[in-house]
């Protein structure tokens, strides 16, 4: 493989990482109190919920954790991505299912990344066998005798690499050493991540305030009965009832 500066991997994460916290202020945005609303009411019911700032604040970081994990591993997967062109001529696959290929060694890998190593149900991980099986198909098809490796490449976790579903799963350290042949990149990556997190954060928790502050107020004059109490059955209504 071909050596891999640091440096410019520090430099692309640097540049990458202000995408991801814009998408964040994006997904603030775009955000409607409905959007909300559409989680488990019967959850927060259960949790004893009073408040409607409670309520609000509840549904806001359950809808905004898995929005962030979802944007945060598209930026691990492109990164990846980014470190084989470099270090091996690897590029973006337009296979389905499949995120990169690249040949090493005389052989044809073509991987699919995850960010971590809870990513799918079992109807999906059928459909990610199967999309790696027409992947190697497709390669060997159009070049006869290729040696072809499917690999589930998983960008952190700590599970030994196995062979299963009829592709190699590698994950945490041993994945970013597949594509780098750097026992170190999996380390070396953590401190550009952080770069102005603080400056970004602050900037994300003033406009997370105020939009609390905004569904707050909304949220009281659409589902708070008059003496102030959450009215969880018009909410439940508003989230379940029939169309």
């Amino acid at each position: 493989m071909n050596p891999l500066d640091i440096g410019n991997v520090q430099q692309y994460v640097n540049e990458n990482i202000v995408i991801f916290h814009q998408h964040r202020i994006k997904l603030l945005e775009q955000m409607k109190l409905g959007n909300l609303l559409r989680k488990n009411p019967y959850l927060f019911k259960a949790k004893n919920i009073q408040t409607a700032n409670e309520l609000v604040s509840g549904l806001l970081e359950e809808l905004l954790s898995s929005s962030e994990e979802k944007l945060f591993g598209d930026f691990l997967e492109d990164l990846a991505v980014y470190v084989a062109q470099i270090t091996c001529g690897g590029h973006k696959s337009s296979a389905p299912g499949v995120d990169l290929e690249f040949i090493h060694e005389g052989i044809h890998y073509v991987v699919s990344i995850k960010s971590g190593p809870s990513w799918g149900n079992s109807s999906q991980q059928d459909k990610l066998e199967q999309d790696l099986k027409n992947a190697v198909a497709r390669i060997k098809q159009s070049k006869h005798g290729a040696n072809v490796q499917p690999v589930l490449g998983i960008c952190y976790g700590k599970t030994k690499t196995s062979y299963l579903r009829g592709y190699r799963k590698v994950v945490g350290q041993s994945f970013w050493y597949l594509i780098s042949e750097n026992p170190d990149l999996y380390t070396d990556i953590i401190e550009p991540v952080g770069y102005r997190a603080k400056e970004h954060n602050e900037a994300f928790a003033l406009e997370k305030s105020k939009l609390v502050n905004r569904f707050t107020h909304q949220f009281i004059e659409e589902f708070c009965n008059p003496d102030g109490g959450i009215d969880w059955v018009k909410l439940v209504q508003f989230n379940s009832r029939n169309l």
